[in-house]
């Protein structure tokens, strides 16, 4: 079993193969240069609430409700307010006198405008307001809009439930990707970028479903509602106010394109800028060290002026959809409001009809408004959902096969044999053709050679943290290949020239090479590593806390701490990768006594920068160019004269 999730990474020669590999795919750290499938990418992501169709189907009937009796309101309060008027016209006429003969009065008195006023309203002359009428028309009016407001609460609460679930269960879907993915992603992509797109993408997506999704079918809803309203109560007006609709297009076609394309190029400065920040924190020592201080400075600045100018632009642009439509509904409005009087002044039409239709009208323009207001969220949203969903599209780690019966002993010999192997990164250089290797269980195998070689290749190889082009690679005369990697990987520890270790005790670090070992079986590893020695010398022995980086111990400790973790999951393949190279010399002693230990009755490979650490192998094989070009013991390799004699005349 593996003692980290970490791996050795490949050098600069095997990185540049990679890269130029997939320099085809955008995965440097930048989202799409624009939204090349935005309307795909939207419903895609609406098809995400497809498991909830009847919860959204329940929230369509409680928007549907809401909405009928939100634009039904308006016309009740107009029956109040021609209840108001007509009664007090009512008072001002003679008792006892039909409608039809108080207008005709009106007519013959030379007050034709009010006569035809009144020929319009519900008249009983020497009457005033009837207020058991207009008390009932008002307590319907508010019951309306109470019930609609419930409607409006209840909806919100499921749709809010809805909208988190289907995150919780896309972050799931991430989580596993990321699982799931090929070594050769995270080695061709910045961490910053991909940080970026499984959190400040996802927590955008989930903004934009919840503030655009609950408002949108509403909006949509509403907008339809009232104009069918304004039609029952008059056409002209409505025909007025449905100028705004084409204006309103124009401007969310116009200005919505451009802010889009600066959404994208504000997620993708935030991606490249998290890059920036991630490198700094990472390659803080280094910069000081090489006095690149300023220089980091100032591309921290470049890429925080790109990141400036795409989101001033991007808000400033979708910040202009609100008030250049609100100027629109404001032209509407006063049309509405001049040619709605002069219709009551003729008699054409009620003033309640009026009152009521004024308010559609300002009712009709605010959900256009808010529409439009969305588009800056959806697009956003839309915008990071397009650079998660590359995420989870990216090409996973070949299938796992079907594990055939006895091909996972409970703990392998040890026997590891590559026969006529092939491998590259890129296809146009190849780096290792036809590579043959036997190592015996039991035996210790250095692997030496010049940087490129293939040194870290060859043991990633045996992992399977990238499947081979050609060839077979056997574990006991099992190919590795029909081996799911788990069953594989629970066979093999390492130990890498990095000691990583996570937030938590030295106990649970140790544990975490094997979950279910007991505390008697920890300590155990850790005498037979050496860590005994200094635990007993911290305040709480086992149970003391160190940082996720491993800085409250020393360098040398990390490292006994991550042999004693490989030793606990009492692995039958080992791998070192120079494990000893980051410690002094006092320590690099305790340390290579602790991996003798560790190495003791299984076969083991050690990735090796001192060749003064490997003499005692079984076997020393020197690489070059990805092809084994001498084997053999010390002695026998100084004997030839050879490849490995230079680099001890050069050590």
């Amino acid at each position: 079993m593996a003692d980290t999730p970490s791996t050795s990474q490949p050098t600069d020669e095997e990185l540049a193969a990679l890269e130029s590999q997939v320099s085809g795919d955008d995965w440097s750290g930048a989202a799409p240069r624009q939204a090349k499938h935005f309307w795909p990418s939207a419903t895609r992501l609406v098809g995400l609430l497809a498991p909830y169709k009847w919860q959204l189907a329940f929230v369509g009937l409680l928007t549907v409700g809401c909405v009928f009796l939100t634009v039904y309101a308006p016309r009740v309060l107009g029956r109040a307010m021609d209840v108001i008027f007509s009664g007090v016209v009512s008072r001002q006429l003679p008792a006892g006198l039909s409608a039809e003969q108080a207008v005709e009065g009106l007519r013959q008195s030379g007050h034709d405008r009010m006569a035809d006023m009144a020929a319009a309203m519900d008249l009983v002359p020497g009457s005033g307001i009837d207020f058991t009428k207009l008390g009932q028309l008002i307590l319907i009016v508010i019951a309306m809009y109470v019930v609609a407001s419930g409607f409006q609460l209840w909806q919100g609460l499921v749709l809010n439930r809805l909208v988190m679930d289907t995150i919780f269960k896309l972050r799931q879907d991430v989580e596993s990707k990321i699982h799931s993915l090929p070594l050769s992603y995270f080695d061709t992509t910045q961490r910053g970028d991909l940080l970026s797109r499984t959190t400040n993408d996802l927590d955008n997506v989930q903004q934009a479903l919840q503030q655009a999704l609950s408002q949108l079918f509403y909006n949509l809803l509403l907008v339809t509602g009232i104009t069918v309203m304004m039609f029952t109560v008059s056409w002209q007006l409505a025909l007025v106010a449905l100028l705004a609709i084409p204006l309103t297009g124009v401007i969310m076609a116009v200005i919505g394109t451009r802010s889009q394309r600066q959404f994208v190029s504000q997620w993708r400065s935030t991606g490249q800028l998290n890059g920036q920040v991630e490198e700094s924190f990472t390659g803080q020592e280094l910069s000081l060290i090489f006095g690149r201080t300023q220089a980091m400075r100032e591309e921290f600045d470049n890429r925080n002026t790109a990141l400036y100018e795409a989101s001033a632009s991007a808000q400033f642009l979708s910040g202009m959809m609100m008030p250049v439509m609100q100027f629109v509904s404001y032209l509407s409005y006063v049309a509405i409001a001049v040619l709605g009087g002069l219709r009551v002044a003729h008699g054409q039409m009620t003033l309640g009809d009026a009152t009521a239709f004024i308010q559609y009208s300002r009712e009709f323009n605010q959900p256009l408004g808010q529409l439009g207001g969305m588009m800056q969220q959806i697009q956003s949203g839309v915008a990071s959902a397009e650079r998660v969903f590359e995420f989870l599209d990216a090409d996973e780690q070949s299938p796992e096969p079907t594990p055939a019966a006895g091909h996972t002993p409970q703990r392998a010999r040890g026997l590891v044999e590559f026969r006529d192997v092939s491998f590259s990164y890129d296809d146009q250089s190849p780096l290792i053709e036809g590579l043959n290797l036997r190592v015996e269980p039991g035996q210790t195998a250095a692997i030496v050679g010049p940087t490129g070689a293939g040194k870290t290749t060859l043991v990633n190889l045996i992992m399977r943290f990238y499947d081979i082009d050609s060839g077979r690679i056997l574990l006991d005369d099992t190919d590795t290949a029909e081996l799911s990697r788990g069953q594989l990987r629970s066979q093999v520890g390492m130990v890498l020239q990095d000691a990583v270790l996570f937030k938590g005790t030295i106990a649970d670090n140790i544990r975490y090479g094997r979950l279910d070992a007991t505390d008697e079986e920890v300590v155990e590893a850790a005498q037979a590593t050496f860590v005994d020695r200094f635990v007993h010398s911290l305040p709480d022995g086992y149970d003391t806390v160190i940082d996720q980086d491993g800085g409250s111990v020393s360098a040398g400790e990390r490292q006994l701490i991550t042999i004693a973790r490989a030793f606990l999951a009492q692995p039958s393949l080992l791998i070192l990768d120079e494990a000893t190279s980051s410690v002094d010399t006092r320590t690099e002693m305790l340390v290579q006594d602790a991996m003798n230990a560790l190495r003791a009755n299984r076969t083991s490979f050690i990735i090796a920068h001192r060749l003064s650490t490997i003499r005692d192998a079984d076997v020393i094989i020197v690489m070059d160019n990805g092809r084994i070009v001498e084997q053999g013991s010390h002695s026998e390799l100084l004997a030839q004269r050879g490849a490995y004699w230079r680099m001890n005349m050069k050590s």
